[in-house]
């Protein structure tokens, strides 16, 4: 059996209020599926060991609630040892599994966080003796409106990579950016 530490988790993060888009980003509808059941999908075929999900509705409650991605990943890694993370947040509906695979491999050969230029999110975040320290350093500070994901990033040894295809990231928060991304996928499944 393997040691749970060595294994690398997808990390589907789900724990916002959703308050812009008026309703729960994991229920929204991509083609035949929930934008959970699609993220879980995506996370699968990226060759991780287990995908978990965290939010305070899903099976990793916060231990901090609302105070954003951090204290997320401070609450998967409480509950899931792991030597590494392969976080995405919920909100991108044409992202692909080659983008999130791309972030796996340049991390994995480098042992550093990875991440796209400009997106601090999804990230390859190997749990390494930088990011306990950075975490055990702030996460009471948490309380109080804490770090953020930059600061976690320059905290620690990380790379920043240029993203070959700028729709895979498209972020979506509101309910005009769900109908502009479900046009853009139509357009995908459809080309003139």
């Amino acid at each position: 059996m393997r040691d749970n530490n060595q294994r690398t988790l997808g990390v589907i993060l789900a724990g916002g209020l959703s308050s812009r888009m008026k309703q729960d980003k994991a229920t929204l509808p991509r083609d035949q599926h929930t934008m959970l059941e699609f993220s879980q999908a995506m996370l699968k075929k990226c060759n991780v060991d287990d995908v978990v999900i965290s939010g305070n509705n899903h099976q990793i409650k916060d231990h901090y609630k609302n105070l954003g991605p951090l204290a997320a990943i401070f609450s998967v890694l409480q509950q899931c040892p792991a030597k590494a993370l392969l976080i995405m947040p919920i909100d991108l509906p044409l992202i692909d599994s080659a983008t999130l695979t791309q972030l796996k491999t340049i991390g994995e050969l480098s042992n550093k966080a990875c991440f796209y230029q400009g997106h601090p999110l999804p990230l390859y975040l190997p749990v390494n003796a930088f990011v306990e320290q950075f975490l055990q350093d702030n996460i009471s500070i948490a309380m109080k409106r804490g770090p953020s994901m930059k600061q976690l990033l320059n905290a620690i040894p990380h790379q920043a990579i240029n993203l070959k295809n700028k729709n895979s990231l498209f972020n979506t928060n509101t309910p005009e950016e769900w109908q502009l991304a479900q046009q853009k996928l139509q357009a995908l499944k459809n080309p003139r």
